[in-house]
């Protein structure tokens, strides 16, 4: 029985988050949904980590089994077939048997995306957070080097998270501004509920001069969510890709 590799796109906006709830619609849901109509089976589908809802992927890595012998090009054209406008199947690839799409992945990399202008951007709403204050890049710049390397992040997750660890390895935060438009990009080996969205929340906070980038390896010494700062707004959120050994990404896919 192969295991199949899919990446996924999907605007998240209409949705309760990637994993299946009974309070709302979740991407995987209708992803499960669309390989069901095409297979004539119920799959599970197990993706590399869970979104929030409102939160967007470009490529969400999820993997599942299937009795059906396809193309690989067929997981891709026929699922989506059987998908909404807003969720769409990318590639599909075999992997061995027992692959693992999230404890196999080596590094995710999450996109915040900013709108710093006291005019709000109508085409932009759904995809950024808009700040209307001036922020200090060179200040949020230093301060997205203290996020660096393997850290406890406990100061910088939401309160419900029930995660057994709260170490995680930041591989890189870089910020980028083109006119009124910030990005900040977050690669990491994993990463805790809501933990990019209060990493950005207190970068924008360093930023409005509430903290300064030394504080940052206080908050992270300190571990008390209370003293970090805000949640930045799921909509400006996306996860960018996942990266996996060569031994995985070097086998044959389907566009």
């Amino acid at each position: 029985m192969p295991t199949i590799l899919v990446t996924i796109a999907y605007d998240g906006t209409n949705y309760s988050g990637w994993q299946v709830q009974p309070n709302g619609l979740a991407v995987q849901q209708v992803v499960e949904d669309a390989f069901e109509q095409l297979l004539k089976e119920r799959v599970q589908v197990r993706s590399s980590g869970r979104t929030d809802a409102g939160v967007h992927a470009r490529a969400m890595a999820a993997s599942f089994m299937t009795e059906r012998d396809l193309p690989l090009r067929a997981f891709v054209e026929g699922a989506n077939r059987f998908l909404p406008a807003d969720v769409a199947i990318q590639s599909a690839r075999i992997v061995p048997e027992g692959f693992k799409p999230i404890t196999m992945a080596y590094a995710k990399q999450y996109r915040y995306t900013i709108i710093n202008s006291s005019v709000r951007s109508p085409l932009d709403r759904l995809y950024s957070w808009q700040v209307r204050e001036p922020l200090n890049l060179v200040a949020m710049e230093e301060a997205a080097g203290h996020f660096v390397g393997r850290h406890d992040f406990a100061a910088f997750r939401a309160s419900n998270c029930v995660a057994k660890t709260t170490v995680r390895r930041i591989d890189a935060v870089q910020i980028l501004r083109e006119g009124a438009r910030i990005t900040i990009d977050v690669t990491g080996g994993g990463f805790l509920k809501n933990m990019v969205r209060v990493m950005v929340g207190t970068l924008v906070d360093v930023g409005k001069g509430r903290f300064t980038p030394a504080d940052i390896d206080r908050l992270l010494q300190s571990g008390d969510r209370k003293e970090a700062g805000s949640t930045a707004p799921a909509c400006g959120l996306c996860l960018i890709q996942v990266t996996y050994p060569e031994e995985f990404t070097s086998l044959p896919r389907g566009a």
